[in-house]
């Protein structure tokens, strides 16, 4: 169940302020964005426009020379663009660097040093796309390969050294993001294995209790019934009796199994703040959560506060997820002595769209009943900046009940 609440926040959040790390676009917005940021290195191609601009090529030089440039740049854009969300297959991937390189070393030889800025993005696509080891190859090559061209050039010579540490930087550079891309990637794959392998394990302990409880009740059910079927003719007086014991097994029986499915759906608030963290990292919220409960409280979280505060806390969290188009929430748990006695207050804090009054809606009114049933409190605080609930539960004093 949380997986599927977990994957459902993460869906949720489709407004396009960002793209997960090395997770595709899922939508037009998101793509936007994404392409924004990887074409803003675009604008180191300054040099080869000013050379198409002023360089006093002929129209049909300048005609090659721009539909090279743009197929240069739509090959790289598809290696650093797309291939850092959706992979291309490793014969695809060659395709496209052999063109890119293809390119750059015609199009320096041809135009002159100027061009030879292409080298750059040859080694930066190498390092997106390539593996470690074969990056770590291919990038000093083309370093190499863009020195050997720039000495045959009749341009500035200047220009030539200046674009040997921007290209090995940007390539390694490079080359680290894609590893961080890959790694997330696989962290993705391993918490959604964890995730399957816990939802199967539950199932199983469910299937095991139920079981052991049903099991034996079942059995000696099915024996009492045939037990009484027989004596009915002859003995209907003790077939009577075992229908006795058989209302009185299956009564047992289904106290059994009632008392097994309130222990499932139990929530706990330590489980639900785990949830809670990894809800906002999926949905792109830098949330700040404690990683347990206070040491230091005045009292003990029963049964009915805390499983009221865990139910709070989900809550909280799915209307920060759905609604508040947040960039950040903090969640706090603070001990309070009060006239009334101790309690333990959850406070939870976005920073997204606030109404200036308090919104309606959005699972808060019945929160606030749930609060309520537990003895409990809920504040609530909105404004431009955010949003902020404060939701109080009472705690035992030691030693006592409440």
């Amino acid at each position: 169940m949380s997986t599927q609440r977990t994957a459902d926040t993460g869906a949720a959040r489709d407004d396009g302020s960002g793209v997960p790390i090395g997770r595709p676009p899922e939508n037009r917005r998101q793509a936007l964005v994404k392409l924004a940021w990887t074409g803003i290195w675009l604008a180191y191609l300054g040099a080869p426009a000013s050379d198409l601009w002023e360089g006093g090529h002929s129209w049909w030089s300048l005609v090659l020379a721009v539909c090279g440039l743009l197929a240069f740049v739509g090959a790289y854009l598809a290696l650093v663009f797309r291939h850092t969300g959706r992979h291309f297959t490793q014969r695809t991937v060659r395709i496209l660097l052999a063109g890119v390189f293809v390119l750059a070393l015609c199009l320096s030889l041809t135009m002159g040093t100027p061009w030879l800025v292409l080298f750059v993005y040859v080694s930066v696509s190498a390092g997106a796309a390539l593996p470690i080891r074969q990056s770590a190859v291919a990038i000093p090559l083309t370093v190499v390969t863009m020195l050997l061209v720039g000495t045959q050039s009749h341009g500035d010579k200047d220009f030539v050294p200046s674009l040997v540490i921007p290209a090995l930087l940007g390539g390694f550079a490079m080359t680290g993001v894609s590893q961080l891309v890959r790694t997330m990637r696989e962290l993705r794959e391993a918490r959604a294995t964890v995730a399957t392998l816990a939802a199967n394990e539950e199932r199983l302990r469910m299937a095991r209790d139920l079981h052991d409880l049903l099991g034996h009740s079942l059995s000696l059910i099915t024996l009492k019934s045939e037990l009484a079927g027989r004596m009915l003719p002859d003995h209907p007086d003790r077939a009577a009796e075992q229908v006795g014991d058989i209302e009185r097994v299956s009564r047992q029986a289904l106290t059994d199994v009632r008392e097994a499915v309130s222990g499932y759906r139990r929530l706990t608030l330590s489980g639900e703040l785990a949830g809670a963290r990894t809800t906002l990292a999926v949905a792109g919220i830098e949330g700040r959560l404690p990683a347990e409960l206070p040491g230091d409280l005045p009292g003990t979280l029963e049964g009915p506060s805390e499983e009221a505060l865990a139910w709070s806390l989900r809550e909280a969290v799915t209307n920060v997820v759905r609604h508040s188009g947040a960039r950040h929430c903090d969640v706090v748990l603070t001990p309070r002595q009060t006239l009334d006695g101790p309690f333990l207050q959850l406070t939870v804090e976005d920073d997204g769209r606030g109404t200036g009054a308090a919104p309606k809606g959005n699972g808060l009114t019945g929160l606030g009943e749930r609060l309520d049933r537990a003895g409990g409190t809920l504040d609530l605080r909105s404004s431009r900046s955010g949003l902020t609930l404060a939701m109080r539960v009472p705690l035992a004093p030691p030693g006592g009940a409440i």
